[in-house]
C-alpha cells in the first residue's frame, strides 16, 4: 500500500496535483511507519539474513522521506518545493530497490531451471 500511494503522489506532483500528492503522502505515512516497524521485527528474529537486515533497512529510508516530503510540503506557502519532489522521486527509486530484492531470488530459481531431457 505504501509503494501504491507514493507512486500514485509522484504521478500526482508531475501532472501538476500537489496537494492530491500531499494527501497521498500523508496517508502513506502510517502504513509506512507499520510496514518499517514489522521488517524490523523480522531483522531482530533472523539477524543472520542480509536480505532481512537490507528490506528492514530500506523501509526506514522510505519512512524517513516520506516523512520528510510531508513536512516540507506541509510548510509551503507558494509553490511546492523542489526537496518535496526530490524525496518522493527518491522513495519510488527506494521502493523499486525493495521490488528487485523481493524479485531477485524468484530470478535465481528461474535462471537454474534445466529442460528434462530432450
Amino acid at each position: 500500500m505504501p509503494a501504491v500511494l507514493v507512486t500514485f503522489a509522484a504521478i500526482a506532483d508531475g501532472r501538476g496535483g500537489h496537494h492530491l500528492a500531499f494527501d497521498a503522502l500523508l496517508c502513506a505515512v502510517p502504513f509506512t511507519a507499520v510496514a518499517s516497524l514489522h521488517a524490523f521485527g523480522r531483522f531482530l528474529d533472523a539477524r543472520d539474513d542480509a536480505v532481512v537486515a537490507l528490506q528492514a533497512l530500506l523501509w526506514g529510508v522510505a519512512l524517513v522521506l516520506v516523512v520528510l516530503s510531508c513536512g516540507v510540503r506541509s510548510n509551503a506557502v507558494g509553490p511546492v518545493p523542489q526537496l518535496a519532489v526530490s524525496t518522493t522521486i527518491a522513495c519510488v527509486g527506494v521502493f523499486a530497490i525493495k521490488a528487485f530484492f523481493a524479485v531477485a531470488p524468484f530470478l535465481r530459481r528461474l535462471v537454474a531451471l534445466r529442460p528434462a531431457k530432450p
